[in-house]
């Protein structure tokens, strides 16, 4: 093990709404775990926020500050001018819900419908609409259902999401990234990456929960909320939401468990569900139990575990089946599993007589134990080949429905396809993969120019031109994981 693996413990990167006061307490995925939890009696707390000019300030330092505070007044944050900002921060091509409502029809007049809004919510006469079922396809051939929530609807969830973020985001744990403000992918990545080089892991779990968003019980999820939210008025608010059902088919059916993939609210939802189910009770577990180091990082309903021993492993796996049977959850049988991970995995293997480590996906990465030109361990990430194909798919599909269009209105589409590939997927040793997108990008496109004709002359001597002049070589856009992760902590990571 060289001397960067040698520190006591990885701190994955501080919140980033922490720094204001008692940022050394509050820094990083091993902070300590708050007060107050499900089952605890928090007692009321001041109503945050009243007659406060920095609009969520005063809440942000009560939730920072008191980890028993109940917030008894929050509803009056949601006024015109965050409903207007929640408006302008919708897609505007976004398809209409269940009303047929655009984007564009609710900003024909849209000060008189965002004040009879206001209205409406505040004297307690809104009504929710429900969702409108479509479904996408996954990378796995599976189809996703998803629900289309109505315009009104998703831009006042996006206005109250945005005033609870004032609370939660001072209580969510450091090793919990997904669809939180501030927090991207990549950052989940480079807490992966840093822990996996840097600490003494030698086993992942990389485990993934079973239709997790429609598995929520919705009695749990009202319980963990009113741990830290006592105005009736916002529980009221998310009950509706989760009572307004899905229209499939022209049949309504009832939210009996479980939240609409596609509603503003629901990763908030989802994220508070998992932090009191999961987040909380890992951390405790891996101070309490744990022989070895443990590192947890958390995107969503998709999760990897790195542990030193192979028992730590197996006990955290089983007391965590144990404990999400208690909330209706369980893991996919299918995509969770234990695998031989780490610095030392290879070397292992060789002396028991096995084959290479095996690998694990994690947020459309394949993660891969290598060695540089000296012969030290390092973590590679390569383009995960079923999200390749799947976009590969698209793209060929895609490029047939444009192929009558001028060559440069082409060119100028697939480049920035290529640019936005690369934005993601362009992480240091992934150059091949990238190359291959590339590769294969103009054979789709080489293809589809042929079939603008029965005769078509096109050759490849007369594509590489097209391609040299339209699709960009691509770069790596992302600097070394451990580099990015520790000027995110800003050096309040013991791992510096």
């Amino acid at each position: 093990m060289d001397d960067r693996g040698k520190s006591d413990d990885l701190v994955l990167p501080a919140n980033p709404l922490n720094n204001a006061q008692g940022g050394a307490a509050e820094a990083g995925e091993e902070r300590g775990s708050p007060k107050g939890n499900a089952t605890g009696k928090p007692r009321p707390g001041p109503r945050a926020g009243v007659g406060v000019s920095s609009e969520l300030d005063r809440v942000r330092q009560l939730a920072r500050t008191d980890r028993d505070v109940r917030f008894t007044a929050l509803l009056h944050h949601v006024d015109v001018d965050r409903l207007r900002a929640a408006y302008w921060a919708l897609k505007p091509k976004a398809a209409p819900g269940v009303d047929d409502v655009t984007w564009h029809d609710y900003g024909q007049d849209l000060e008189a419908n965002l004040r009879d809004l206001h209205a409406r919510v505040h004297r307690g006469s809104y009504r929710a609409k429900p969702s409108r079922r479509v479904y996408i396809p996954k990378p796995d051939g599976r189809l996703r259902p998803l629900g289309v929530v109505a315009l009104e609807d998703k831009l006042l969830q996006r206005a109250v999401v945005e005033v609870l973020n004032a609370v939660y985001e001072q209580d969510f744990v450091g090793f919990s990234y997904g669809f939180r403000p501030g927090r991207r992918p990549h950052d989940a990545l480079d807490a992966l990456a840093t822990g996996i080089v840097r600490k003494r892991v030698s086993w992942v779990l990389d485990a993934d929960f079973r239709d997790y968003f429609s598995s929520l019980d919705h009695r749990w999820l009202e319980r963990f909320l009113e741990h830290r939210i006592a105005d009736r008025r916002v529980l009221r608010l998310v009950q509706k939401w989760l009572r307004a059902g899905v229209i499939e088919n022209g049949s309504w059916t009832a939210y009996e468990e479980g939240v609409p993939q596609g509603a503003s609210a629901s990763p908030l939802l989802a994220n508070v569900y998992l932090h009191y189910v999961f987040d909380l009770w890992a951390h405790q577990w891996r101070t309490r139990h744990a022989r070895g180091e443990v590192v947890i990082v958390r995107f969503a309903d998709d999760f990897v575990v790195g542990f030193e021993y192979r028992d730590d492993a197996e006990r955290f796996w089983a007391d965590l089946r144990s404990r999400l049977a208690q909330f209706g959850l369980e893991l996919n049988a299918e995509k969770t599993r234990l695998i031989e991970f780490g610095r030392y995995a290879a070397s292992d293997r060789k002396a028991r007589g096995l084959g290479r480590p095996e690998m694990f996906r994690f947020l459309g990465f394949t993660h891969v134990c290598a060695r540089t030109k000296k012969g030290r361990f390092k973590l590679k990430r390569i383009t995960d080949s079923k999200r390749l194909q799947a976009k590969l798919r698209a793209l060929r599909d895609e490029l047939l429905r444009r192929r009558h269009q001028p060559i440069p209105e082409q060119g100028r589409w697939l480049a920035s396809v290529l640019r936005g590939h690369a934005n993601y997927y362009g992480v240091p040793g992934n150059s091949e993969a990238l190359l291959a997108f590339r590769y294969y990008a103009t054979e789709h496109w080489y293809r589809a120019l042929r079939r603008r004709s029965q005769r078509s002359r096109l050759t490849w001597e007369r594509m590489r031109p097209l391609r040299d002049r339209w699709l960009p070589l691509p770069r790596i856009i992302h600097p070394w994981p451990d580099a990015r992760f520790d000027a995110r902590t800003q050096g309040r990571s013991p791992v510096r």
